[in-house]
């Protein structure tokens, strides 16, 4: 009977050690499958991926295992490019270093480029941040010099004004780190210049302001040239009024000797000059953007890699680390000096950073939206203070205005912030006031979707027509980009309400004493010409009023 109860005992033991042996390659089957579709397909409860992560994790040469390093690298870089800025950028760098940057610098290149056009004024620190890994990981350096100047090249040709301005900005303090020779700078300038528009002497006279302090100090004959074909320019009378005062305040900002905007901004002179390694990369030369190191490929050699990097990183962390510890005590020393002051007497931060925080916010919270009801929802759970609520409403104008064409998706969003507060109904009818009197210094495609925005919230009511009062439709007191403005917001309204209650809704008295800026009848001449306007706009029908004043002037 003992014998009988031992058999029984050890076929037990052996059933259950083959069915944790089943369960476990069924683990590492499942975690293999999941890792290979895209995500978002499958939800899995967070105590079983743990499981299957630590099945698969055991083998650490397995492609499975690859995948789980590569996805955490790719967060670990995404998040620390995010957080820096000048105040942490020396706590940051040993962080980032302590990624494999080597096997990652596609995904930091990627992270970079897409922090830096998300939030130009943080384009120095970026610059900066890239300079110093440049001195210890010269390719990571030189990848992202070479993916600027492609996408530059590809931006040009599709005349995309916006990437354009964001790239070329990034390469001219990449220029001025050291990190990119300044032929790229001046070949960049010849191109833009080459075939002057409104467009391109724009982003010429933006590069020009980020390195005109470098290119004077370095090459002087050649920023003399370019100089002069700017006054060249200026003199032709080819580009609109704008630009050619972009020209004269360049011209300007030269004679200042650029007081605003220094070769490297206080705070991020972080590099000794012949540590830095520059690249030399022509613009017109066939450049390697090397596009597969963003995405995850099996590495039979991954353990041996790995090994080099550690290498790498001790000899790169261990050269830092005498240099850095004297200056972290001394940060932890000022910083604990600031907090007193601080506490002692509230000091008013007045150089805007949070204000520039509080826009970066905004702007990806619209970003990241997928309809305008979510988008509402994120914006009012950010954290805006009394008396900034303009702010978010003038930043979802630009991102409006910033769209190739007109997505409702904007009004919309301005529709639901109107009718769900006074305060924000308030702001936009501030807002239509300043951007009315600004008007002229918007790009056609800008002012055009401006004036589709105010034209949806006119007609569905989310604002009051008493914000037409601050237009005066006279020769004297509009512009052509004014013109251009009211006839489209009044097409907007004309297609979404009708003609017929625009000429009831324009007879209503409180909106008839506040258009009377629109509709002027003090002046024949000025009659006229509103007359005239408005017909030649489609809106014949709401100028009978004046037809019948100017018969009974002249009879």
């Amino acid at each position: 009977m003992a014998a009988i109860e031992l058999e029984k005992l050890e076929k037990e033991k052996s059933k259950d050690a083959a069915e944790k042996k089943g369960v476990e390659l069924d683990a590492k089957a499942e975690f293999s499958k999941l890792t290979n579709t895209k995500s978002g397909g499958v939800y899995m409860p967070p105590a079983r991926l743990r499981a299957m992560q630590a099945a698969a994790s055991k083998d650490k040469a397995s492609a499975e295992y690859q995948r789980l390093s590569w996805d955490a690298l790719r967060k670990s870089i995404t998040g620390i490019v995010n957080r820096v800025n000048v105040a942490n950028i020396k706590h940051i760098v040993p962080e980032l270093f302590q990624e494999d940057l080597i096997r990652g610098r596609g995904l930091f290149a990627r992270s970079v480029m897409k922090a830096q056009a998300s939030s130009l004024p943080f384009t120095p620190v970026f610059a900066a941040l890239v300079a110093i890994i440049n001195t210890k990981l010269p390719q990571v350096g030189e990848l992202v010099l070479t993916r600027l100047i492609s996408q530059f090249r590809r931006a040009f040709k599709r005349n995309d004004k916006i990437v354009c301005h964001s790239t070329t900005t990034f390469i001219a303090h990449l220029v001025n780190q050291g990190v990119a020779h300044e032929i790229i700078a001046l070949q960049i300038l010849v191109l833009l210049l080459e075939r002057p528009t409104d467009d391109s002497i724009e982003i010429a006279v933006g590069f020009m302001r980020e390195a005109g302090a470098f290119l004077a100090e370095n090459s002087p004959k050649a920023n003399a040239t370019v100089f002069e074909r700017f006054r060249a320019v200026l003199n032709e009378g080819t580009i609109s009024h704008r630009v050619q005062y972009m020209i004269e305040v360049l011209m300007q900002v030269r004679k200042d000797k650029y007081k605003d905007n220094p070769i490297v901004p206080e705070g991020l002179d972080l590099v000794e000059e012949d540590d830095q390694i520059t690249h030399q990369i022509q613009l017109e030369e066939e450049l390697q953007v090397q596009e597969g190191l963003n995405i995850f490929k099996f590495d039979p050699n991954y353990l041996e890699n790995e090994e080099r990097y550690k290498a790498i990183k001790a000899e790169i962390l261990g050269e830092e680390s005498d240099d850095e510890g004297s200056g972290s005590e001394e940060s932890s020393d000022e910083v604990e000096e600031e907090e007193a002051v601080e506490e002692k007497a509230g000091i008013e931060d007045r150089t805007e950073t949070n204000l520039i925080n509080l826009r970066r916010v905004i702007y990806l919270t619209i970003m990241n939206a997928l309809n305008y009801e979510e988008a509402v929802h994120k914006l009012l759970k950010v954290q805006v203070k009394e008396g900034q609520e303009i702010e978010l409403c003038n930043m979802i104008i630009e991102c409006c205005s910033q769209e190739r064409s007109y997505s409702t998706f904007y009004g919309l969003i301005g529709e639901r912030f109107c009718k769900l507060n006074r305060v924000w109904n308030e702001c936009f009818e501030q807002a239509f006031a300043n951007y009315y009197t600004t008007i002229h210094r918007y790009e056609t495609n800008r002012l055009r979707n401006i004036a589709r925005f105010f034209g949806h919230l006119l007609a569905t009511d989310s604002v009051s027509w008493a914000v037409l009062e601050c237009i005066k439709l006279t020769e004297e007191d509009t512009t052509s980009s004014s013109r251009i403005f009211i006839k489209i917001m009044m097409q907007e309204v004309t297609e979404s309400m009708g003609l017929k209650t625009i000429v009831e809704r324009f007879k209503d008295e409180e909106v008839r004493m506040a258009c009377r800026g629109m509709f002027p009848m003090d002046n024949p001449k000025d009659t006229r010409f509103s007359i005239n306007y408005f017909t030649s706009i489609g809106l014949g029908a709401v100028t009978e009023e004046m037809r019948e004043h100017l018969k009974v002037c002249v009879f």
